[in-house]
């Protein structure tokens, strides 16, 4: 696909949210996909060469995706954020503070979406947004306990109602995403207060922060692990 103007790119876009979705239509939004692939490509190799981390992604988001996106929120097709992207998984969030902070660095116009602050029915990451070729690129960066909720929660969108991820799949499963995504977050504000205090608090209050993270930890993995297991 050549380049084509932002307003014909929308035109197609609104056309992919009547059902039935017509053949050409969807031809030219397999077209439009695969025209990220350059700016797909120049972000990962930048990641890799120039802050020397491995990023795992998809180039183009399918195109049932898309079209369910469009037809569940009021997005523009031009506008679309997530069309190509990436996934950077790091140990802590100290350490996704920091691979946030390099990125932004590489890519000074890049955008966020904080999804620690404002997370979407559980689903907890930091979202980098890059500008490559005139194309978004959206570059995940999860902790590995965010990795390991987003798993789950894509497990079951998969095997009982594609809708989990957006609030469906129904209240047991709802509330169990809850349940460990709160605890989620109860374990990162503790880490954040061991790392802004290790250096002046004593020795028994530190202790006493790490062994709740701890206790924290092992929660939220007894709950991920007893859902995988369909023992909930």
């Amino acid at each position: 696909m050549g380049q084509i103007s932002k307003t014909r790119i929308d035109r197609l876009g609104d056309r992919l949210r009547k059902r039935p979705v017509e053949d050409k239509d969807l031809k030219a939004l397999d077209e439009y996909r695969k025209s990220f692939g350059e700016a797909y490509e120049n972000v990962i190799r930048r990641i890799k060469q120039e802050l020397d981390l491995d990023a795992s992604g998809r180039p183009a988001k399918s195109t049932n995706s898309v079209i369910g996106k469009l037809q569940r929120e009021h997005v523009r097709l031009s506008q679309m954020q997530d069309i190509a992207g990436c996934r950077i998984v790091v140990a802590n969030i100290d350490e996704q503070d920091r691979v946030i902070d390099s990125i932004q660095k590489v890519f000074p116009t890049a955008s966020l979406v904080d999804r620690r602050i404002h997370p979407s029915y559980g689903y907890r990451a930091v979202h980098v947004i890059i500008k490559a070729f005139d194309k978004l690129i959206e570059v995940q960066i999860r902790t590995e306990l965010q990795h390991s909720w987003a798993e789950l929660s894509e497990k079951f969108s998969d095997e009982i109602d594609f809708d989990v991820k957006y609030g469906g799949g129904g209240e047991k499963i709802q509330g169990i995403l809850q349940v460990s995504s709160n605890l989620i977050e109860k374990y990162e504000k503790t880490e954040k207060r061991v790392t802004v205090h290790q250096e002046y608090c004593d020795n028994q209050l530190l202790k006493d922060m790490r062994t709740q993270m701890m206790n924290t930890k092992k929660d939220i993995v007894d709950i991920i692990n007893s859902f995988r297991m369909g023992e909930l």
